[in-house]
């Protein structure tokens, strides 16, 4: 088959696929589809609503499972009989453009690579980062109240955790921001190809991040540091090969900023369409920042859903399961379920419990990097809170095309005046909970 004739297949059915989502969506109202489309970009949890009253697991158009249920999603997660590949030997099936490495497997590849990151992320290791993290904050708002206007996903929210994770990785500072602009490119097409331009960016992206890393192991294999591809080159051939380096370190990378930006962006969303809630914090910033972050994992996480593919036929909530099924775990339907929290679509920085939400999963792939992605966020959140107290909104939000990954593209906000000295007066704080505690996300 010529190329010509491939690229006229490939954009063949894709489009069809486009145009079938649109039609099943729009005119057949399939909440699965409507997920997948502008109603489930700007206001997922409604959908989540329709399906819930079907029951705890509901049959999709595709001969699939779904579930808004907490108990159901966790169980799923947790339950070995399921697995992130159908494939019987723990690989993903087929070809991938980009793999996204242990993600995507089963023990005990999972558990092997997975075991290689872990130091890195653990909470000794995490600990030691919070320096980083609080200068990093700092020179970001420096700049941000020098311009006054800013846009909090580009000025703040982005560099972050892009800076943190960079230099984890031993990324030289001079080739960061290369990194860093492929690894967004390719972790923003979790939702798939959206055109043929969008299908040669990846590819470009794709290629051009492999070749960066492997110029980064040659350099780690020559100098070698305290980071962790330092750590990986020096067990390559042994413990990880040589063809799994890249997926992981892209892995790790793109995992390392893509649920923090929109964390961080989703809980500062939150916090100044909830101005009681954004009051509150700014009253008690030490104490509150943590609760807020937990309680925005809950209320509108940044990774809206998952799947695990039955490894086995099983019985599940009543339903059987055939081996080879998908069970598509709609994480922000569970973090919203009602047999778990009360008042379950307010949103409310003082909520008790908040922290059994699953936000970064459950079971075996629970979120390798979620104490570092929980510190970058109760740090963000914090210095927010205390140099700029009159943060707001200004301008419209513009949301990401993306549905599995949630969050805004740009949020522009000003930052208010500078906060007043010790002993000088200012308005009284609102307790949580009041104007602005409940609804569902603008």
């Amino acid at each position: 088959m010529s190329q010509l004739s491939q690229v006229i297949r490939f954009a063949s059915g894709l489009y069809r696929q486009r145009a079938g989502v649109a039609w099943t969506g729009y005119f057949q109202r399939d909440p699965m589809a409507l997920l997948q489309l502008r109603p489930g970009r700007v206001d997922p949890y409604a959908i989540y609503g329709r399906l819930r009253a079907s029951g705890p697991l509901v049959p999709t158009r595709l001969g699939n499972w779904v579930s808004t249920s907490h108990r159901v999603c966790d169980s799923v997660l947790r339950d070995r009989r399921f697995g992130a590949s159908p494939a019987a030997d723990g690989q993903p099936a087929g070809p991938d453009a980009f793999g996204l490495s242990f993600l995507e497997m089963n023990p005990p590849d999972h558990s092997r690579l997975r075991r290689l990151a872990m130091p890195a992320f653990s909470p000794k290791a995490v600990a030691g980062y919070a320096g980083r993290v609080e200068r990093t904050a700092g020179d970001l708002l420096d700049a941000a109240s020098t311009a006054g206007r800013f846009d909090l996903v580009s000025g703040f929210a982005a560099p972050l955790p892009i800076a943190v994770i960079t230099d984890l990785l031993g990324i030289p500072d001079s080739r960061s921001v290369d990194f860093a602009r492929h690894g967004m490119l390719i972790g923003g097409a979790l939702d798939g190809i959206r055109s043929l331009r969008h299908a040669r960016q990846l590819q470009a992206s794709n290629e051009e991040l492999a070749r960066l890393f492997e110029q980064l192991f040659e350099l780690r294999r020559r100098e070698p540091r305290d980071d962790i591809v330092s750590h990986l080159v020096a067990t390559e051939g042994d413990q990880v090969g040589p063809a799994e380096m890249v997926p992981m370190c892209t892995l790790l990378l793109i995992a390392g900023f893509e649920t923090t930006v929109n964390l961080i962006s989703n809980a500062v969303l939150a916090l100044l369409s909830h101005p009681g809630q954004w009051r509150a914090l700014c009253a008690d910033p030490e104490n509150l920042a943590a609760k807020a972050v937990e309680e925005t994992l809950r209320w509108d996480p940044p990774v809206q859903r998952t799947g695990r593919f039955a490894l086995e036929p099983l019985e599940l909530a009543g339903r059987t399961v055939a081996k080879g099924q998908l069970v598509v775990t709609l994480i922000g339907a569970a973090n919203r379920d009602p047999e778990v929290y009360d008042h379950p679509d307010t949103f409310d920085v003082m909520r008790d419990g908040a922290r059994g939400h699953l936000a970064f999963s459950s079971g075996i792939h629970y979120c390798l990097g979620q104490s570092l992605a929980r510190l970058e966020a109760t740090v963000a959140l914090r210095v927010l809170a205390e140099r700029m107290p009159g943060l707001a909104r200004d301008g419209a939000v513009q949301r990401r095309n993306a549905t599995t990954i949630r969050g805004p593209l740009r949020l522009p906000v000003t930052a208010g005046p500078a906060p007043a000295r010790a002993g000088t007066a200012g308005p009284a704080p609102a307790r949580a909970g009041t104007a602005g505690a409940a609804g569902t996300p603008p």
